[in-house]
This record gives C-alpha cells, structure tokens and sequence, in this order.
C-alpha cells in the first residue's frame, strides 16, 4: 500500500523534476551537450537519446538511472510505487551475503508479500505460497518467481502505460525535436 510521498526517494521526485527541466533546457540548445549545463545537471550525465531508448524495451527503461527516477515517480503518482519497489529490493537481495539472507528475506516478504505487508504486491495465492516456502532456507533466487511475476504486471500494464503519460510524452517529444 502507498505510504504517501515520504514512500518516494526525495531523490527521486528530485530527478524526474531535474530530467523535466533539463530536457527542456537542454533541448532547446543547439549543441546538445550536457557539458555546457549548470553543475547540479552535470550530475544527471543524461543522453538526450535516452527518453527514446525507454520507449524501445522495459528493460532499457530499468537499465536508465534516470529512467528508473521517472518510472519510479510515475508509479507513484499512480499509488503502485511497491511494485518497483519490491522489483529493486529482490535485486538488491541477490547482492546479500549469505550470513544476512535470513533476515533480509524476512525483512522483504513482511513489508511486500505478507498478509499484512504495508506494501503489498498484487501476487496470486499460489506465487506468495511458494515464496513463503521458499524464504524457510533462504538463498539468492528465493523471490525470483515472486519477482518475474511483478516484473511481468509492470512491463504489460504500468510500462504501457508509462509511456502514453503526458511526462513521457514531453520529455520524448523535446528529445525528438532538439
């Protein structure tokens, strides 16, 4: 469930306002070079192709720094930021030592999978029983299936979706143009 926007990376909220800014200013240069941004942009290291290169693939859109900020930013405007959240939080966890599986297992199935998980995903019985099961012995694909199944939601609803959003459409439009 939604926390509000203290549930936002301020980080976030911060980029997909900066890239907004930057694509229009940036754009509307002939040159097109980031170099000749103020210092706070510079920090971006954005390609004005990259809006483009979204459109082309979720996976491109998730391989984006920024992109990944205006996805995020989106989704939570349309109150399903956990979905991205849980997205990220599983490929973190394939990073953990093994020593902290446990507790990061259990830490990530309270708060996205649980019954009572603060902010739940939209995962069928079956999909949350087999992670329950799996997270007893915990290694690094206990939540893969969980994972694939949300990454599945978000590519065929929320990315489409994403895309037709009047912030994509801008940013894309301004990055056509230049």
């Amino acid at each position: 469930m939604c926390k509000g926007l203290e549930s936002l990376p301020t980080t976030c909220l911060e980029r997909a306002k900066e890239l907004k800014a930057l694509f229009g200013s940036l754009l509307q240069k002939s040159d097109h070079s980031i170099n000749s941004q103020s210092k706070k942009n510079d920090k971006l290291r954005l390609n004005v192709e990259d809006p483009l290169k979204w459109k082309e693939s979720f996976d491109n859109l998730l391989s984006s720094r920024n992109g990944l900020c205006l996805f995020r930013a989106f989704l939570h405007s349309e109150f399903s930021e956990e979905n991205i959240a849980f997205y990220l939080a599983c490929e973190n966890y394939r990073e953990t030592k093994h020593s902290k599986l446990a507790e990061k297992a259990k830490k990530i199935y309270d708060e996205f999978i649980g019954s009572d998980a603060p902010r739940e995903v939209n995962l069928d019985h079956v999909t949350k029983g087999i992670t329950k099961e799996n997270i007893v012995q915990p290694n690094l694909s206990c939540f893969s299936l969980a994972q694939a199944k949300i990454y599945t939601l978000m590519e065929k609803d929320c990315f489409p979706r994403f895309i037709k959003s009047s912030t994509y459409l801008e940013v894309s439009r301004k990055a056509k143009t230049g």
